[in-house]
């Protein structure tokens, strides 16, 4: 467990902002002191760490939190897309030091170059990025749908969707194909409809893919059906599908 000053010295958040991440259920401490001193162990920095990626694409802190908290989130996706950006900016700010030595050695001339100072890329790969998590119908349903919600009922939505993957874990010895297989596919299908967004099949066909790619989504799937759950729903629905 680190403290909040402690968070705050590593983090370079002011504590009066981790006090406000607190206040809009964006980022709650694990525990408390008996001094009331806020408390946070690995899984809330690492959601810390979540939400200062996305503030360097940003978005708005409360688009992070419906992002965070939704069922679908994919952690590593976001991940990768980070890396790729902080690349991108790592080669842009390496261009620009290395004009500015160019300019302290010769100086300027009337053919210098300013192509160090286009940030297009970043700008546009940032911008695709931001559309796969905020700009999609489904997105957007999504988060007109999660509006007044707590993280208490994203939690418990979690939940059922965790609970629907361990009666999928219960018919691994059933064709992925089988009628009562092909029925739960459907009720997994219903109840992202009606607690998220309109999951049509093209939706429903990455989803699965996703659930048997490795990754957290697929390991949290694995933890509650039993190994291989998430490869098994995948070529369910991928049927159901087709």
């Amino acid at each position: 467990m680190m403290t909040v000053h402690e968070v705050s010295n590593i983090s370079g958040v002011s504590i009066r902002t981790l006090q406000y991440y607190d206040s809009i259920g964006l980022l709650k401490p694990s525990d408390y002191t008996e001094s009331g001193y806020r408390l946070y162990d690995d899984t809330a920095l690492e959601r810390l760490q979540l939400i200062l990626l996305f503030r360097e694409l940003e978005f708005p802190l409360k688009d992070i939190r419906r992002m965070i908290d939704s069922p679908g989130f994919d952690k590593d996706k976001a991940l990768e897309q980070q890396i790729e950006l902080l690349e991108l900016k790592m080669e842009h700010f390496e261009n620009l030091l290395n004009l500015a030595r160019g300019i302290k050695q010769i100086g300027v001339n009337k053919a210098m170059d300013f192509t160090a100072f286009d940030t297009k890329k970043i700008d546009e790969y940032a911008a695709q990025a931001k559309k796969t998590w905020g700009d999609t119908d489904a997105y957007k349903e999504y988060e007109e749908k999660s509006k007044g919600r707590t993280s208490e009922d994203n939690a418990n939505i979690a939940k059922d969707i965790m609970k629907i993957f361990t009666e999928f874990g219960g018919m691994k010895d059933q064709e992925p194909g089988s009628e009562a297989v092909q029925k739960q596919v459907k009720k997994l299908q219903d109840y992202i409809t009606e607690n998220m967004y309109n999951c049509t099949k093209e939706i429903l066909s990455g989803l699965g893919h996703a659930y048997s790619a490795p990754g957290e989504m697929n390991t949290n799937i694995d933890n509650a059906g039993g190994e291989g759950t998430g490869e098994f729903v995948d070529k369910a629905i991928q049927i159901y599908c087709s």
